[in-house]
């Protein structure tokens, strides 16, 4: 395959998700994540692996910035610290490295986001189970038919394909997106915290 095949590819997916609900589903998570900062509540994030760095690059979007100077919202990657992930999977097993975080975090009417290729992991299933047992608005990010986390999100927003890479890339531009407009979203309450 040449680079131009590549793109191409990864382009005819993205046009895919164009089709269907997939659309409405990020414009009302969009609507759920503005609403949660606005009120000063908290984000968490989770996954593994690529998606793992997908939560990370999500809360650095949010706590730094993604195109606007404003105040910083509140967002936590769960994957993000290795000696509460080592800790909680010795001594409680990897499927509850990020539920026992949720358990410490939560906060009611907060955002959880779940990012699974497959809908599937253990870990990221238990977790999105928790927050939403702790009253949290949930919001899954997965490839085709989302697995379990169909069941569990109240928002489910699956990229059209089985292909990994070809779901990250795709969940790349969504999370670029969410980011964009939950800051528009906000623009009236996004002052800058500055120095006398």
């Amino acid at each position: 395959m040449s680079i131009n095949e590549y793109f191409l590819e990864t382009a005819a997916l993205l046009k895919k998700c164009t089709e269907g609900d997939l659309g409405k589903h990020v414009e009302e998570a969009i609507r759920q994540i503005a609403a949660t900062l606005k009120g000063d509540r908290c984000v968490l994030i989770c996954g593994n692996g690529g998606s793992a760095s997908d939560a990370m690059h999500i809360a650095g979007e949010l706590v730094g910035r993604y195109m606007k100077e404003r105040r910083a919202f509140k967002a936590i990657a769960l994957s993000a610290d290795p000696a509460v992930l080592t800790a909680i999977g010795n001594d409680y097993g990897y499927e509850n490295v990020f539920s026992r975080q949720v358990e410490a975090l939560a906060e009611t009417n907060g955002i959880f986001i779940a990012l699974s290729t497959s809908g599937n992991s253990p870990n990221v299933v238990k977790a999105c189970a928790t927050a939403k047992k702790l009253c949290m608005y949930t919001i899954a990010i997965t490839g085709e038919g989302g697995g379990k986390l169909k069941d569990i999100a109240h928002i489910l927003i699956d990229v059209p394909s089985k292909s990994t890479p070809r779901i990250q890339e795709s969940h790349h531009c969504i999370y670029h997106y969410i980011c964009q407009q939950v800051e528009a979203a906000l623009e009236h309450t996004l002052a800058a915290t500055g120095e006398d």
